[in-house]
């Protein structure tokens, strides 16, 4: 009998412990209350001219792109911005503190990460696949841990200039 009260004083320990490290990184949906907001992820080159299946899985890392993380206060107003360039694996990574600005509040779900460059001639031309060129808003962490809220962003991509599309609304505009 004594062992099964140990086990379930134990098992109730432990589950307060994991409840409490979760609140002090993140408090509801949207909102952390930890002190660092992490944002990550890779920048690739898609090739058009290649199959389906080579177009899809044989993306190539940039190195030097120019990626940005933009955070908003209450009134639309740019608070917080900052930008990376990629590594040779096409990585970025930007951090930002919670009061990083003037002792204001940066809240993550106020944040979007966007391309903004690519230095390759190659591959310069700026796609929206996952949000890259419009821009993605920070929403679900992928891990919270004490006082760091972390993101993982969905690989961001560039393509090659025969393969940008034509500005339709340009065409119409000169009767082509």
């Amino acid at each position: 009998m004594e062992s099964m009260v140990m086990k379930v004083l134990l098992l109730a320990a432990a589950f307060f412990t994991v409840c409490t490290n979760f609140a002090v990184g993140y408090d509801g949906y949207g909102g952390n209350t930890g002190g660092v907001t992490k944002v990550t992820g890779q920048v690739l080159c898609q090739d058009c001219s290649k199959s389906y299946n080579e177009w899809v899985n044989n993306a190539i890392p940039l190195k030097g792109v120019k990626v940005s993380l933009t955070c908003m206060d209450n009134r639309r107003r740019v608070m917080y911005y900052r930008s990376d360039e990629t590594n040779e694996e096409g990585r970025f990574e930007m951090s930002v503190d919670k009061y990083a600005y003037q002792n204001k509040e940066v809240k993550s779900e106020r944040c979007r990460v966007r391309l903004v460059s690519s230095p390759h001639p190659g591959c310069n031309v700026f796609t929206d696949f996952n949000g890259g060129k419009s821009g993605v808003k920070l929403r679900r962490p992928s891990s919270v841990y004490r006082d760091t809220v972390a993101y993982t962003m969905q690989p961001f991509y560039f393509t090659s200039p025969m393969c940008e599309k034509p500005d339709v609304q340009e065409l119409q505009a000169n009767n082509y």
